[in-house]
């Protein structure tokens, strides 16, 4: 049973920082390009940023670039989201996603559960001022 497990949110001040964790289990981590969306309360969901399967090749969305950083440990099944000089708009609920990395340098850019063979169940990131 393929599972993953997102934890780190939690509640935090504008210019804050905390790190998100997604640890997967029941699949090859390291053949599957990873991404994280979030959804922010009564809005759809936003792709912000991914990685390829090997973690060298990143993305991110205009709306956090040079604020989040993204990284892969395929040896401890783990993907990473580096969140700092958090904004109230930040608060949302984010979700690691993963899709078969077909190549190398293959990156996701969905934004809609379909775009993805898994899904996690989310953690919520609130930011106050």
């Amino acid at each position: 049973q393929v599972q993953l497990v997102e934890s780190g949110g939690g509640a935090v001040q504008a210019g804050g920082s905390l790190t998100l964790s997604c640890v997967a289990s029941g699949l090859a981590f390291s053949t599957y390009a990873m991404s994280w969306v979030r959804q922010a309360p009564g809005k759809g969901f936003e792709w912000i940023s991914a990685t390829s399967r090997t973690g060298e090749k990143t993305a991110y969305a205009d709306s956090v670039k040079g604020r989040f950083i993204i990284s892969k440990d395929n040896a401890e099944n783990t993907l990473y989201l580096q969140l700092d000089s958090l904004k109230l708009e930040d608060t949302a609920m984010y979700y690691c996603a993963a899709e078969t990395g077909y190549t190398s340098w293959y990156i996701n850019r969905g934004a809609d559960k379909r775009d993805y063979t898994h899904w996690g169940q989310g953690t919520q990131v609130t930011v106050s001022s």
